[in-house]
């Protein structure tokens, strides 16, 4: 197409102006479906890539942390789902699938985490069992003292 001058913008025809119109809106609709297929779940946050490490510090007396009273109970925060497993123990390790990032879920009847949107399953430490995930998910280290929950790199 030639590109178009002043002298042309009064002898432009219905068909010219059209052409024009419609491929400036297909740039528009092609960028806006572009940057639609980008979500904050696309790059996840390691929550321990700051200064010194990840250091949480979860009161379980706090109801916010209620569910981590009972085995099989788990919490997300920070990035991180932190699970009392059926032998009573706490684990903690990356919240999002390594998959597409989606939120893995603790599971007690197989002791496992387990991603929802495509079936990956990880360890209690957080490695793979089941893809299509392929890469573990981040494990960190728990410590109770009292009713404290210490989580950290």
């Amino acid at each position: 197409m030639n590109p178009i001058t002043v002298n042309d913008m009064a002898t432009m025809d219905r068909k010219q102006f059209m052409s024009m119109v419609g491929t400036g809106i297909g740039a528009i609709i092609l960028q806006q479906c572009l940057s639609g297929c980008k979500n904050e779940k696309d790059d996840p946050v390691d929550p321990g890539s700051g200064n010194g490490g990840l250091n949480l510090s979860l009161d379980l007396t706090n109801a916010t942390y209620s569910k981590l009273a009972t085995n099989g109970g788990y919490v997300y925060t920070n990035g991180i789902i932190v699970a009392r497993t059926n032998a009573g123990t706490y684990i903690a390790v990356s919240q999002a699938c390594t998959h597409q990032g989606v939120s893995v879920e603790y599971r007690t009847g197989t002791n496992d985490l387990y991603c929802p949107a495509h079936g990956s399953r990880f360890s209690t430490t957080g490695s793979v069992v089941q893809g299509p995930a392929n890469a573990a998910l981040k494990q960190y280290k728990t410590e109770l003292t009292g009713t404290t929950l210490r989580v950290f790199e």
